[in-house]
């Protein structure tokens, strides 16, 4: 049995706080590309101490823009990978609204086919628990401490981190 690591949801906040309305210039800024959401959660991911998993067509990883998965930069490659990791890197479960926590992930679908279109990180989260009182940052339209009742969407996904394995 593989030990699982904890989460450090307060840098994964942090880190989502800093290059909310900016970039990283170590990491290609995807937005005339489809967009940069995912490569941003994928950071903010990898800010909270997720490792990354380096298998090459089902892995989660960033070495350039021309070396990596998929599922670094790609909204359903990456829904792809966190429902089916069990090896090296973030290890979440779907979830729900009353679960889930400041540092995870959220997806929407924008309209009634099964492709979701964006990826954004929960950085806070108020009481009631309703979607106007769970705000989120994300890229391509940048977002700090928003919130997620501001988007009109068929499906939302709720990825609660578990934690992650080396």
């Amino acid at each position: 049995m593989s030990i699982l690591y904890k989460y450090d949801r307060e840098k994964a906040k942090q880190y989502a706080k800093k290059w909310a309305f900016k970039r990283n210039p170590k990491y290609y800024n995807f937005e005339d590309l489809g967009g940069d959401c995912t490569n941003f959660i994928s950071q903010v991911l990898y800010a909270g101490g997720c490792p990354m998993n380096y298998n090459r067509w089902t892995g989660w990883y960033y070495n350039n823009i021309n070396d990596r998965a998929p599922a670094w930069t790609s909204v359903n490659y990456l829904k792809k990978f966190l429902e089916n990791n069990t090896e090296r890197g973030p290890i979440v479960e779907k979830s729900n609204i009353d679960k889930v926590e400041i540092g995870d992930i959220v997806q929407l679908n924008f309209d009634s086919d099964i492709v979701f279109e964006h990826s954004l990180v929960i950085v806070d989260i108020k009481s009631p628990r309703t979607l106007e009182n769970i705000y989120i940052s994300t890229h391509t339209y940048d977002r700090y401490n928003y919130s997620l009742a501001n988007y009109f969407v068929k499906e939302i996904n709720f990825f609660h981190v578990l934690g992650y394995k080396k």
